[in-house]
């Protein structure tokens, strides 16, 4: 607050001096109303006006002893000095009667940066409240917490020289600071990239340390230096207007570091992230990372933009309520998009299926491509691409035939009604065999089994699993089981049953029957069999 300002306000008559330098009690001073509390309390505190004992007039002295008194009010005033709280004169009441709106009762507070600073009316003087005067000594350590204090004590004694509005020592003192910022910044910098980086390096990680860590290494020490700025600043007990915005401008400032910092942060997890990701067998991993990285980035801004405000000395809690309204709107709106999203995240938690996996939903039957924050992509069998709310996946029932272990195959081979039991029984060994040899069908389950008698065949059931991981490999060992099926039944003289009608008349001597005739017996067969699988074995 400038001296001139108070000059203008002020309406005491200085009366005289004590010998010892030490003002009489005899200088007008008003405790009437907060506006003349407020003006004896500063205005004597002033360069040109420097009475300490009656700006210490300000506390009941019931509560207060004088020497305390003096003492505190000169901490008050450096704790709104060195915060750059900026009271102004003209906004503070008048009235020997006033009343708080919001309390109803006859206080008033100063600012809100500390609530529990105010004047309260006691009798017909308004007086800084008991609250306050417990207070005083906790602010002053928050914002001289290094004792630097002590310092207000010795500096204007260097010297009351005055350069562009400023004491010399206060100019010393910029200068000072700025030149030990500047070689701290460039110290801690030096030092992270080359302990850091040279630790990283040592390990392998030679790209997180070239792309991801160098970035960092100067938000770093700005996050370091910018708040023993804002500690070192009151110190030099810069004009009122001066102080308020050099300060602002730091609380500013620091948080756009602070986002530089945690933004770049977001990347050295996300490299470590994606390294995990690669070493698990699900492909959701792989997306779910850059999602994540993209989200943790929109908080930081987000959150860094409030910090921002914040510092500015804009009211966010209005901004927060706004946001909070537009969002339900929003909400309303867009309900589809935000349920999707939430499918999305179910998926990613609960994995019912991942990027390869064949899957059957519905009407939906195809491979799954990718898995985005709105939508699934699943490319189809007619190699048509169809893209599935996430939202509606979610709430079907989905049928992963890619998490399968075993793939079924399950046939009924039909036989003539002429064979031979024996033959059957040859036949139904030979299958179990063929089973048996295959590399890829499951060995310790299975059932082939002469199975039914049909309107037209005997009917075996053959009934196998494969073990292969694609439904490329599933065809293909298909394949070769039937193709082993037919080669088998050619060795053995099987016959194949279709679906007939057969008109029976009776034989003439001169012709012979359709049937077929079967001459081997059990052990012939025996001896077929196992020669076949001889031979196929080499």
């Amino acid at each position: 607050m400038t001296m001139n300002k108070y000059l203008s306000l002020i309406l005491f008559l200085l009366i005289g001096h004590l010998t010892s330098g030490q003002v009489r009690d005899t200088l007008e001073y008003s405790l009437a109303t907060p506006y003349n509390t407020i003006l004896t309390h500063l205005g004597y505190l002033q360069e040109d006006s420097y009475y300490p004992s009656i700006a210490a007039k300000v506390f009941d002295p019931g509560e207060v002893e004088e020497s305390e008194a003096i003492k505190l009010a000169i901490k008050l005033k450096q704790v709104l000095d060195g915060q750059g709280i900026f009271i102004e004169m003209d906004d503070l009441p008048r009235k020997k009667d006033y009343v708080d709106s919001v309390t109803n009762r006859s206080r008033y507070y100063l600012t809100k940066k500390y609530p529990g600073l105010y004047l309260e009316k006691r009798g017909q003087r308004w007086y800084y409240s008991s609250r306050t005067i417990s207070s005083i000594e906790g602010w002053h350590k928050q914002v001289y917490p290094l004792g630097l204090d002590k310092l207000l004590e010795v500096l204007p004694s260097f010297g009351t020289v005055k350069i562009i509005g400023l004491h010399l020592w206060q100019l010393l003192g910029i200068l000072i600071i700025t030149l030990a910022s500047f070689v701290f910044h460039k110290l801690f910098t030096l030092l992270f990239e080359k302990l850091i980086i040279q630790l990283l390096l040592k390990f392998g990680y030679r790209k997180l340390a070239n792309e991801i860590i160098v970035p960092v290494a100067k938000p770093i020490s700005f996050l370091v230096i910018f708040p023993l700025l804002i500690l070192l600043v009151p110190v030099l007990q810069l004009p009122i207007t001066m102080n308020k915005y050099v300060i602002l401008i730091l609380k500013a400032v620091w948080p756009v570091f602070a986002i530089v910092f945690f933004y770049r942060l977001v990347d050295i997890f996300s490299f470590y992230f994606a390294k995990m990701a690669e070493k698990t067998e699900s492909t959701l991993d792989d997306q779910l990372v850059p999602l994540i990285r993209k989200v943790l980035k929109t908080f930081v801004v987000v959150v860094g933009g409030l910090f921002i405000l914040d510092n500015l000395e804009f009211d966010i809690t209005g901004l927060i309520a706004g946001i909070s309204i537009g969002g339900l709107a929003f909400a309303l709106a867009a309900q589809d998009t935000i349920k999707n999203f939430f499918g999305s995240l179910m998926i990613f938690v609960d994995r019912p299926f991942q990027v390869g996996d064949w899957i059957t939903s519905g009407d939906v039957d195809g491979t799954v491509e990718e898995v985005g924050f709105r939508s699934t992509r699943i490319r189809t069998f007619r190699n048509s691409v169809m893209y599935i709310p996430n939202g509606v996946i979610t709430n079907r029932m989905i049928d992963n035939h890619g998490l399968r272990k075993y793939r079924r195959f399950m046939t009924r081979i039909a036989l003539t009604y002429d064979t031979p039991p024996e033959l059957i029984e040859a036949f139904v060994q030979g299958l179990k065999e063929l089973v048996k040899d295959h590399p890829n069908t499951r060995k310790d389950y299975y059932e082939i089994h002469f199975n039914d008698m049909g309107d037209s065949s005997l009917d075996v059931l053959f009934y196998i699993f494969f073990k292969v991981p694609s439904w490329s490999d599933e065809l293909q060992s298909r394949h070769e089981v039937l193709l082993e099926i037919v080669k088998l039944a050619d060795r053995l003289g099987v016959n194949f049953a279709f679906p007939t009608q057969t008109l029976h008349v009776e034989t003439f001597p001169e012709k012979k029957g359709n049937s077929p005739e079967y001459d081997k017996n059990a052990q012939q067969l025996q001896k077929v069999l196992k020669e076949y699988r001889a031979e196929k074995q080499q």
